[in-house]
Protein backbone atom coordinates (compact mmCIF):
# COMPACT_ATOMS: atom_id res chain seq x y z
CA UNK A 1 0.00 0.00 0.00
CA UNK A 2 1.05 3.65 0.00
CA UNK A 3 3.54 4.93 2.55
CA UNK A 4 0.77 6.82 4.35
CA UNK A 5 -1.28 3.63 4.65
CA UNK A 6 1.74 1.72 5.88
CA UNK A 7 2.51 4.28 8.55
CA UNK A 8 -1.04 4.06 9.86
CA UNK A 9 -0.66 0.30 10.19
CA UNK A 10 2.17 0.75 12.70
CA UNK A 11 0.48 3.27 15.02
CA UNK A 12 -0.03 0.84 17.91
CA UNK A 13 3.47 -0.60 17.64
CA UNK A 14 4.99 2.85 17.57
CA UNK A 15 2.92 3.81 20.59
CA UNK A 16 4.31 0.99 22.69
CA UNK A 17 7.84 1.44 21.45
CA UNK A 18 7.93 5.21 21.78
CA UNK A 19 6.61 5.04 25.31
CA UNK A 20 9.38 3.04 26.87
CA UNK A 21 13.05 2.23 26.92
CA UNK A 22 13.57 -0.44 24.30
CA UNK A 23 15.00 -3.81 25.26
CA UNK A 24 18.59 -4.72 24.62
CA UNK A 25 19.58 -7.27 22.02
CA UNK A 26 18.30 -10.80 22.58
CA UNK A 27 20.21 -14.09 22.53
CA UNK A 28 22.88 -14.62 19.91
CA UNK A 29 21.63 -15.91 16.59
CA UNK A 30 21.61 -19.67 16.29
CA UNK A 31 23.61 -21.07 13.39
CA UNK A 32 22.85 -24.00 11.11
CA UNK A 33 19.71 -26.02 10.47
CA UNK A 34 17.74 -28.06 12.92
CA UNK A 35 17.73 -31.68 11.74
CA UNK A 36 14.46 -32.75 13.38
CA UNK A 37 11.30 -31.23 11.87
CA UNK A 38 9.09 -32.01 14.84
CA UNK A 39 8.21 -29.29 17.36
CA UNK A 40 9.74 -29.51 20.81
CA UNK A 41 7.18 -30.19 23.56
CA UNK A 42 9.02 -28.79 26.55
CA UNK A 43 9.67 -25.32 27.95
CA UNK A 44 12.47 -23.42 26.25
CA UNK A 45 14.40 -21.23 28.72
CA UNK A 46 15.98 -17.94 27.79
CA UNK A 47 19.55 -18.18 26.58
CA UNK A 48 22.18 -18.24 29.36
CA UNK A 49 23.49 -14.83 28.25
CA UNK A 50 20.14 -13.23 29.02
CA UNK A 51 20.16 -11.56 32.47
CA UNK A 52 17.52 -12.79 34.91
CA UNK A 53 14.21 -11.03 34.39
CA UNK A 54 12.89 -8.92 37.26
CA UNK A 55 9.78 -10.34 38.88
CA UNK A 56 6.52 -9.13 37.45
CA UNK A 57 4.63 -6.92 39.92
CA UNK A 58 1.44 -8.16 41.54
CA UNK A 59 -1.64 -7.56 39.47
CA UNK A 60 -3.27 -4.21 40.20
CA UNK A 61 -6.84 -5.09 39.28
CA UNK A 62 -8.34 -1.66 40.02
CA UNK A 63 -5.73 -0.07 37.73
CA UNK A 64 -6.40 -2.62 35.00
CA UNK A 65 -10.13 -2.11 35.26
CA UNK A 66 -9.74 1.67 35.11
CA UNK A 67 -7.33 1.45 32.17
CA UNK A 68 -9.71 -0.45 29.92
CA UNK A 69 -12.77 1.34 31.29
CA UNK A 70 -11.72 4.73 29.96
CA UNK A 71 -13.50 4.81 26.61
CA UNK A 72 -13.06 8.54 26.05
CA UNK A 73 -9.26 9.01 25.83
CA UNK A 74 -9.30 8.26 22.94
CA UNK A 75 -12.85 7.46 21.92
CA UNK A 76 -13.33 3.68 21.96
CA UNK A 77 -16.45 1.58 21.53
CA UNK A 78 -15.08 -1.45 23.39
CA UNK A 79 -12.01 -2.87 25.08
CA UNK A 80 -10.98 -6.20 26.56
CA UNK A 81 -7.84 -7.38 28.30
CA UNK A 82 -6.72 -10.89 29.24
CA UNK A 83 -3.78 -11.14 31.64
CA UNK A 84 -2.23 -14.51 32.42
CA UNK A 85 1.06 -16.13 33.36
CA UNK A 86 2.68 -17.31 36.57
CA UNK A 87 2.36 -13.85 38.20
CA UNK A 88 -1.44 -13.73 38.06
CA UNK A 89 -4.52 -13.86 35.86
CA UNK A 90 -7.36 -11.43 35.11
CA UNK A 91 -9.87 -10.75 32.35
CA UNK A 92 -12.01 -7.67 31.93
CA UNK A 93 -14.11 -5.88 29.34
CA UNK A 94 -15.63 -2.46 28.76
CA UNK A 95 -18.00 -0.97 26.21
CA UNK A 96 -20.24 -2.82 23.81
CA UNK A 97 -19.60 -5.38 21.09
CA UNK A 98 -22.50 -4.04 19.03
CA UNK A 99 -23.80 -0.48 19.31
CA UNK A 100 -27.11 -1.38 17.68
CA UNK A 101 -28.02 -4.00 20.28
CA UNK A 102 -25.96 -2.74 23.21
CA UNK A 103 -24.55 -6.24 23.77
CA UNK A 104 -21.54 -6.31 26.07
CA UNK A 105 -18.22 -7.81 25.01
CA UNK A 106 -17.82 -11.51 25.83
CA UNK A 107 -14.68 -13.62 26.17
CA UNK A 108 -15.27 -15.65 22.99
CA UNK A 109 -16.07 -12.67 20.79
CA UNK A 110 -13.72 -12.53 17.82
CA UNK A 111 -12.03 -9.44 16.41
CA UNK A 112 -9.59 -8.51 13.65
CA UNK A 113 -6.02 -8.92 14.90
CA UNK A 114 -4.21 -7.03 12.12
CA UNK A 115 -0.44 -7.44 12.17
CA UNK A 116 -0.47 -10.13 14.85
CA UNK A 117 -1.01 -12.23 11.72
CA UNK A 118 2.71 -11.75 11.08
CA UNK A 119 3.62 -13.92 14.09
CA UNK A 120 1.67 -16.85 12.61
CA UNK A 121 3.38 -16.35 9.24
CA UNK A 122 6.83 -16.05 10.82
CA UNK A 123 6.23 -19.21 12.86
CA UNK A 124 5.40 -21.22 9.75
CA UNK A 125 8.40 -19.84 7.84
CA UNK A 126 10.69 -20.79 10.73
CA UNK A 127 9.11 -24.25 10.91
CA UNK A 128 9.91 -24.71 7.23
CA UNK A 129 13.45 -23.49 7.89
CA UNK A 130 13.80 -25.97 10.74
CA UNK A 131 12.73 -28.74 8.35
CA UNK A 132 15.46 -27.74 5.90
CA UNK A 133 13.00 -26.55 3.25
CA UNK A 134 14.40 -23.02 3.13
CA UNK A 135 17.48 -21.30 4.54
CA UNK A 136 16.74 -17.98 6.21
CA UNK A 137 19.98 -16.52 4.80
CA UNK A 138 18.96 -17.36 1.21
CA UNK A 139 17.65 -14.57 -1.07
CA UNK A 140 13.89 -14.43 -1.49
CA UNK A 141 14.52 -13.84 -5.20
CA UNK A 142 15.81 -17.41 -5.46
CA UNK A 143 12.48 -18.80 -4.18
CA UNK A 144 10.20 -16.26 -5.88
CA UNK A 145 12.00 -15.61 -9.17
CA UNK A 146 10.79 -12.72 -11.30
CA UNK A 147 8.50 -11.31 -8.62
CA UNK A 148 10.65 -8.41 -7.43
CA UNK A 149 12.23 -5.90 -9.83
CA UNK A 150 15.38 -7.27 -11.41
CA UNK A 151 17.49 -4.36 -10.19
CA UNK A 152 16.90 -5.06 -6.50
CA UNK A 153 19.84 -6.44 -4.51
CA UNK A 154 19.48 -9.88 -2.86
CA UNK A 155 17.07 -9.74 0.09
CA UNK A 156 17.21 -12.68 2.48
CA UNK A 157 14.28 -14.43 4.13
CA UNK A 158 15.64 -13.28 7.50
CA UNK A 159 15.73 -9.65 6.32
CA UNK A 160 12.03 -9.93 5.47
CA UNK A 161 11.31 -11.53 8.84
CA UNK A 162 13.05 -8.79 10.84
CA UNK A 163 12.13 -5.82 8.62
CA UNK A 164 15.64 -5.02 7.41
CA UNK A 165 14.80 -5.54 3.72
CA UNK A 166 15.15 -1.89 2.64
CA UNK A 167 12.33 -2.20 0.11
CA UNK A 168 11.10 1.12 -1.39
CA UNK A 169 7.68 2.51 -0.57
CA UNK A 170 4.81 1.18 -2.64
CA UNK A 171 3.21 3.49 -5.19
CA UNK A 172 -0.28 3.64 -6.65
CA UNK A 173 -2.52 2.41 -3.84
CA UNK A 174 -5.79 4.27 -3.14
CA UNK A 175 -5.58 7.31 -0.88
CA UNK A 176 -7.23 6.35 2.43
CA UNK A 177 -6.56 9.62 4.22
CA UNK A 178 -10.24 10.34 4.99
CA UNK A 179 -12.84 8.09 6.62
CA UNK A 180 -15.09 8.53 3.60
CA UNK A 181 -12.31 7.20 1.34
CA UNK A 182 -11.83 4.22 3.64
CA UNK A 183 -15.55 3.46 3.40
CA UNK A 184 -15.49 3.71 -0.40
CA UNK A 185 -12.60 1.26 -0.70
CA UNK A 186 -13.61 -1.22 2.01
CA UNK A 187 -14.62 -3.90 -0.51
CA UNK A 188 -11.66 -3.49 -2.87
CA UNK A 189 -10.20 -6.86 -3.84
CA UNK A 190 -6.44 -7.34 -4.13
CA UNK A 191 -4.25 -10.27 -5.05
CA UNK A 192 -0.86 -10.73 -3.37
CA UNK A 193 0.92 -10.17 -6.66
CA UNK A 194 -0.95 -6.91 -7.15
CA UNK A 195 0.33 -5.81 -3.74
CA UNK A 196 3.91 -6.69 -4.68
CA UNK A 197 3.48 -4.91 -8.03
CA UNK A 198 3.01 -1.65 -6.10
CA UNK A 199 6.75 -1.72 -5.39
CA UNK A 200 8.55 0.66 -7.78
CA UNK A 201 11.74 -0.28 -9.62
CA UNK A 202 13.75 1.57 -6.98
CA UNK A 203 15.73 3.01 -5.41
CA UNK A 204 15.96 0.89 -2.26
CA UNK A 205 15.36 2.71 1.02
CA UNK A 206 18.67 1.33 2.30
CA UNK A 207 21.02 -1.57 1.70
CA UNK A 208 19.32 -4.74 2.97
CA UNK A 209 20.44 -5.58 6.48
CA UNK A 210 21.84 -2.10 7.27
CA UNK A 211 18.75 -0.50 8.87
CA UNK A 212 15.30 -1.48 10.10
CA UNK A 213 11.90 -0.24 8.95
CA UNK A 214 8.63 -1.94 9.77
CA UNK A 215 6.97 -2.87 6.46
CA UNK A 216 3.90 -4.97 5.77
CA UNK A 217 5.05 -5.93 2.27
CA UNK A 218 7.80 -8.04 3.85
CA UNK A 219 5.17 -10.44 5.14
CA UNK A 220 3.19 -10.49 1.92
CA UNK A 221 6.38 -11.89 0.37
CA UNK A 222 6.82 -14.36 3.23
CA UNK A 223 3.26 -15.65 2.83
CA UNK A 224 3.97 -16.11 -0.90
CA UNK A 225 7.10 -18.01 0.11
CA UNK A 226 5.00 -20.37 2.24
CA UNK A 227 2.76 -21.00 -0.75
CA UNK A 228 5.73 -21.64 -3.04
CA UNK A 229 7.34 -24.09 -0.59
CA UNK A 230 4.15 -26.00 0.26
CA UNK A 231 2.08 -25.68 -2.92
CA UNK A 232 -0.94 -24.65 -0.83
CA UNK A 233 -2.62 -21.39 0.25
CA UNK A 234 -0.73 -19.97 3.19
CA UNK A 235 -3.93 -19.80 5.28
CA UNK A 236 -4.42 -23.56 4.94
CA UNK A 237 -0.83 -24.11 6.02
CA UNK A 238 -1.29 -21.87 9.07
CA UNK A 239 -4.44 -23.80 9.97
CA UNK A 240 -2.78 -27.21 9.58
CA UNK A 241 0.40 -26.33 11.44
CA UNK A 242 -0.89 -24.03 14.18
CA UNK A 243 -4.64 -23.51 14.48
CA UNK A 244 -5.84 -27.11 14.51
CA UNK A 245 -2.97 -28.60 16.56
CA UNK A 246 -3.46 -25.96 19.27
CA UNK A 247 -7.25 -26.09 19.17
CA UNK A 248 -7.60 -22.42 18.20
CA UNK A 249 -11.22 -22.85 17.16
CA UNK A 250 -12.02 -19.14 17.10
CA UNK A 251 -9.06 -18.12 14.92
CA UNK A 252 -9.19 -18.02 11.14
CA UNK A 253 -7.62 -16.66 7.97
CA UNK A 254 -10.67 -15.13 6.24
CA UNK A 255 -9.32 -14.87 2.71
CA UNK A 256 -11.70 -12.90 0.51
CA UNK A 257 -14.63 -13.08 2.94
CA UNK A 258 -15.25 -9.52 4.23
CA UNK A 259 -17.46 -10.66 7.11
CA UNK A 260 -16.68 -11.85 10.63
CA UNK A 261 -18.88 -14.87 11.34
CA UNK A 262 -20.21 -15.86 14.74
CA UNK A 263 -20.19 -13.68 17.87
CA UNK A 264 -17.76 -10.82 17.36
CA UNK A 265 -16.89 -7.29 18.35
CA UNK A 266 -17.92 -4.69 15.80
CA UNK A 267 -15.50 -2.01 14.66
CA UNK A 268 -16.58 1.56 13.98
CA UNK A 269 -15.10 4.49 12.10
CA UNK A 270 -15.80 8.13 12.92
CA UNK A 271 -16.82 9.99 9.81
CA UNK A 272 -16.10 13.64 9.06
CA UNK A 273 -19.59 14.66 10.25
CA UNK A 274 -19.01 12.91 13.61
CA UNK A 275 -21.26 9.89 13.00
CA UNK A 276 -19.94 6.37 13.56
CA UNK A 277 -19.97 3.95 10.64
CA UNK A 278 -19.95 0.22 11.34
CA UNK A 279 -16.78 -0.79 9.47
CA UNK A 280 -16.76 -4.45 10.59
CA UNK A 281 -17.37 -5.85 7.12
CA UNK A 282 -14.16 -5.14 5.24
CA UNK A 283 -12.30 -7.06 2.53
CA UNK A 284 -8.92 -7.84 4.08
CA UNK A 285 -7.15 -8.86 0.87
CA UNK A 286 -5.15 -5.61 0.96
CA UNK A 287 -3.59 -6.89 4.20
CA UNK A 288 -3.40 -10.61 3.33
CA UNK A 289 -0.38 -12.33 4.93
CA UNK A 290 0.59 -9.22 6.85
CA UNK A 291 -2.65 -8.56 8.72
CA UNK A 292 -5.87 -10.33 7.75
CA UNK A 293 -6.52 -12.81 10.57
CA UNK A 294 -9.36 -12.96 13.11
CA UNK A 295 -9.06 -14.35 16.65
CA UNK A 296 -9.98 -14.00 20.35
CA UNK A 297 -8.00 -13.05 23.43
CA UNK A 298 -8.17 -16.66 24.64
CA UNK A 299 -6.87 -18.14 21.40
CA UNK A 300 -4.05 -15.60 21.19
CA UNK A 301 -3.04 -16.37 24.77
CA UNK A 302 -2.93 -20.08 23.92
CA UNK A 303 -0.86 -19.37 20.80
CA UNK A 304 1.57 -17.17 22.70
CA UNK A 305 1.94 -19.77 25.45
CA UNK A 306 2.63 -22.56 22.97
CA UNK A 307 5.09 -20.45 21.00
CA UNK A 308 7.12 -19.28 23.99
CA UNK A 309 7.04 -22.78 25.54
CA UNK A 310 8.63 -24.40 22.49
CA UNK A 311 5.60 -26.34 21.29
CA UNK A 312 5.79 -24.88 17.77
CA UNK A 313 9.51 -24.37 17.06
CA UNK A 314 12.78 -26.07 17.96
CA UNK A 315 14.82 -23.93 20.33
CA UNK A 316 17.34 -22.67 17.78
CA UNK A 317 14.59 -21.41 15.49
CA UNK A 318 12.60 -20.00 18.40
CA UNK A 319 15.68 -18.02 19.47
CA UNK A 320 15.53 -16.16 16.15
CA UNK A 321 12.22 -14.67 17.25
CA UNK A 322 14.01 -13.14 20.26
CA UNK A 323 17.16 -12.08 18.41
CA UNK A 324 17.36 -8.45 17.32
CA UNK A 325 19.64 -7.37 14.47
CA UNK A 326 23.21 -6.35 15.37
CA UNK A 327 23.51 -3.26 17.55
CA UNK A 328 24.65 -1.06 14.66
CA UNK A 329 21.35 -1.70 12.84
CA UNK A 330 18.97 1.10 13.83
CA UNK A 331 15.47 2.17 12.93
CA UNK A 332 15.25 4.91 10.30
CA UNK A 333 14.79 7.51 13.06
CA UNK A 334 17.99 6.36 14.75
CA UNK A 335 16.38 4.54 17.67
CA UNK A 336 17.47 0.96 18.47
CA UNK A 337 16.07 -1.87 16.37
CA UNK A 338 13.01 -3.43 18.01
CA UNK A 339 11.91 -6.17 15.60
CA UNK A 340 13.26 -9.72 15.58
CA UNK A 341 12.10 -12.53 13.29
CA UNK A 342 8.36 -12.15 13.86
CA UNK A 343 8.28 -10.56 17.31
CA UNK A 344 8.86 -7.02 18.51
CA UNK A 345 10.15 -6.01 21.93
CA UNK A 346 9.52 -3.18 24.35
CA UNK A 347 10.39 -2.47 27.97
CA UNK A 348 7.76 -0.73 30.10
CA UNK A 349 8.56 0.25 33.70
CA UNK A 350 11.48 -2.18 33.73
CA UNK A 351 9.47 -5.15 32.39
CA UNK A 352 10.58 -6.42 28.97
CA UNK A 353 7.87 -7.84 26.75
CA UNK A 354 8.05 -9.68 23.44
CA UNK A 355 5.08 -9.99 21.14
CA UNK A 356 3.22 -8.12 18.43
CA UNK A 357 0.70 -5.35 17.96
CA UNK A 358 -1.91 -5.11 15.25
CA UNK A 359 -4.55 -2.83 13.82
CA UNK A 360 -7.20 -2.61 11.17
CA UNK A 361 -9.85 0.07 10.75
CA UNK A 362 -12.02 -0.13 13.87
CA UNK A 363 -9.67 -2.55 15.65
CA UNK A 364 -6.41 -2.40 17.61
CA UNK A 365 -4.74 -5.24 19.48
CA UNK A 366 -1.59 -6.44 21.19
CA UNK A 367 -0.24 -9.85 22.23
CA UNK A 368 2.80 -9.68 24.53
CA UNK A 369 4.59 -11.67 27.22
CA UNK A 370 7.78 -11.71 29.21
CA UNK A 371 9.98 -14.46 27.86
CA UNK A 372 9.69 -16.43 31.10
CA UNK A 373 5.89 -16.01 30.88
CA UNK A 374 5.53 -14.49 34.31
CA UNK A 375 3.18 -12.07 32.59
CA UNK A 376 1.26 -12.49 29.37
CA UNK A 377 -1.31 -10.04 28.10
CA UNK A 378 -3.68 -9.94 25.14
CA UNK A 379 -5.41 -6.66 24.51
CA UNK A 380 -8.11 -5.69 22.04
CA UNK A 381 -9.73 -2.28 21.81
CA UNK A 382 -11.84 -0.51 19.23
CA UNK A 383 -10.79 3.06 18.41
CA UNK A 384 -13.04 5.06 16.12
CA UNK A 385 -10.02 6.82 14.62
CA UNK A 386 -6.94 5.15 13.23
CA UNK A 387 -4.29 7.64 14.20
CA UNK A 388 -1.80 8.60 16.91
CA UNK A 389 -4.55 9.11 19.51
CA UNK A 390 -4.43 5.33 20.03
CA UNK A 391 -1.21 5.98 21.97
CA UNK A 392 -3.28 7.08 24.95
CA UNK A 393 -5.05 3.76 25.36
CA UNK A 394 -1.96 1.70 24.68
CA UNK A 395 0.17 3.53 27.23
CA UNK A 396 -2.54 3.55 29.87
CA UNK A 397 -2.97 -0.21 29.68
CA UNK A 398 0.78 -0.89 29.44
CA UNK A 399 1.37 1.10 32.62
CA UNK A 400 -1.42 -0.72 34.42
CA UNK A 401 0.18 -4.04 33.46
CA UNK A 402 3.60 -3.15 34.83
CA UNK A 403 2.98 -1.12 37.97
CA UNK A 404 1.94 -2.75 41.28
Amino acid sequence: MSSSSLSRRAVVGAALSGAAVLAASGPARAAGRVPAPRPVHRPVPAAPSTPPAPPAPPLNVPALRAAIGDLEHPQLTAAQLRVSGSAGRWYGTAGVADRDTGRAVRAHDTFRIGSITKVFVATVVLQLAAEGRVAVESPIQRRLPGLLPAGFPPITVLQLLNHTSGLPDEKGAPDLSTPEAVARHRYDRWTPRQLVALLPQGPMKFTPGRKQEYRGINYVLLALLIERLTGRPYGEVVADRILRPLGLRHTCVPGNDPRIHGPHVHGYLKMTDGTLLDITDFDQSAAWGEGEMISTTGDLDRFLTALFSGELLPSRELDRMFTLPPEEVRMLDGTPARYAAGLQTVTVNGITFWGKTGERFGYASAMVATRDQQRRAVLSFNPVRRDATQVQATLRIANALTKP
